[in-house]
């Protein structure tokens, strides 16, 4: 079976996009990571399937897969790669939504960059103690879509993100379905710099929009950064978060950043 995709990355986080409006495409967890792979295929952090929306909810409809095949409600990176994509196949202008496994996203374009809502956080859980290898650690954990353990650092270049971010993500304390994890530094003012480790990658990203959702507002909780608060991460783009604070409580929550197209192929799987 050939395949057409068009290759995309949202501030480093790199994403395959095929076009199956026809229903026609039923990707099996080792084709989806074969395409996936960097060596062997196309290479991506993930895997986006267009689809029309089975419910009126939305204009479209996706189908997310991690680089390991496994399933993901949400990417904040991924989703405003979507709407691009969305965008390039239609010619639609101004915005668009979409359902996802978290619910609608509703996006609109600003040139090369792309403003998605995020459906409301949950699950807020701040300061919590979790032994580590290396001894206990304060972590704090929401879920922006996906779930996200945060923990604050002196400076982010010298975090152990492979070994630590790999130990945080399978530990009992967020088991079963275990977590992303990120390692944030405040860097003055709203801004903070974020480095992710991605559950089902497996290994740190160039960035994760969840992931800087759920480290802003947190950072806002915790200290007092308000809205939009700028995200620097790993790949070297700056990404916005913006939102509404009432006590625990986020909502109005939007992340901006760029979305940008790499290039386009066949493949056959």
């Amino acid at each position: 079976m050939n395949l057409q995709f068009n290759k995309m990355n949202g501030a480093g986080n790199d994403f395959v996009l095929i076009d199956n409006r026809q229903g026609k495409i039923n990707l099996t967890r080792e084709q989806v990571v074969e395409i996936c792979h960097r060596q062997k295929g196309v290479g991506a952090d993930g895997l986006m399937l267009l689809l029309p929306c089975a419910s009126s909810k939305a204009d479209w409809a996706w189908q997310f897969f991690n680089n390991d095949g496994s399933d993901a409600d949400m990417c904040g990176n991924g989703a405003r790669c979507f709407a691009r994509y969305i965008q390039k196949l239609t010619g639609i202008q101004g915005g668009t939504s979409f359902e996802t496994g978290a619910g609608v996203i509703g996006a609109i374009f600003h040139g090369e960059r792309v403003t998605v809502n995020l459906t409301d956080p949950k699950g807020l859980r701040l300061g919590e103690a979790v032994s580590l290898n290396s001894g206990p650690s304060t972590i704090h954990s929401y879920n922006t879509g996906v779930p996200h353990a945060v923990l604050f650092v002196e400076d982010a270049d010298l975090a152990m993100v492979q070994q630590i971010g790999h130990e945080i993500r399978f530990h009992a304390h967020f088991s079963p379905k275990g977590t992303n994890v990120n390692f944030v530094e405040r860097k003055g003012g709203n801004q903070i710099r974020v480095r992710t480790y991605e559950r089902g990658v497996e290994n740190e990203t160039l960035a994760c929009g969840t992931g800087v959702t759920a480290s802003a507002l947190i950072a806002a909780k915790l200290h007092g950064l308000t809205s939009p608060v700028q995200v620097q991460v790993q790949g070297g783009d700056l990404l916005e978060v913006s939102f509404k604070m009432q006590g625990d409580q986020f909502t109005q929550v939007h992340l901006n950043g760029p979305a940008d197209f790499t290039f386009e192929g066949t493949i056959e799987v």
